[in-house]
């Protein structure tokens, strides 16, 4: 399966998952750095799709992921949003990033129990700060985001 079969495979195969519960949606569907970006719009199931801490939705992107691998597809990294979703909680884990380097400017280190995404928006956040760099420690669920002034 090349690129494009495997953007439309992934967007079918999320849009027939999602019609399961009911609803019916146009997944849009890009692709940036070989990972598909899905979008889905605003419906009656956005809580049920995005999940406590956001776990239905990793879920989904787990199950696009492996059916695109089971398929042998030429793309199998897959990021999933619903309703903007993510752009609103990167928004806001940004702005408490900012918070965190004053607190770190004060305190010297800071250790940070955030999910994968969100350490990835810190990460990139305080890329452009020249005094206070960051770094992850720990496997899987026990990993945890440590921010310090650069030596």
């Amino acid at each position: 399966m090349n690129r494009e079969e495997s953007i439309r495979f992934a967007t079918k195969f999320l849009e027939d998952t999602i019609s399961f519960f009911g609803v019916n949606v146009a997944v849009r569907s890009t692709t940036e750095d070989d990972v598909i970006h899905l979008a889905v719009p605003s419906s009656t199931l956005n809580a049920v799709l995005i999940g406590r801490n956001a776990e239905t939705l990793r879920g989904l992107q787990n199950l696009v992921a492996a059916a695109l691998a089971q398929k042998e597809a030429a793309l199998t990294r897959v990021n999933i949003d619903v309703a903007g979703y993510k752009e609103q909680r990167a928004a806001h884990i940004e702005s408490r990033a900012r918070d965190w380097v004053e607190r770190v400017r004060r305190e010297g280190r800071l250790e940070l129990d955030l999910n994968a995404a969100d350490r990835r928006v810190v990460h990139k956040y305080v890329e452009d700060i020249s005094d206070v760099e960051g770094h992850s420690e720990g496997e899987g669920r026990e990993r945890k985001l440590i921010l310090e002034l650069k030596k």
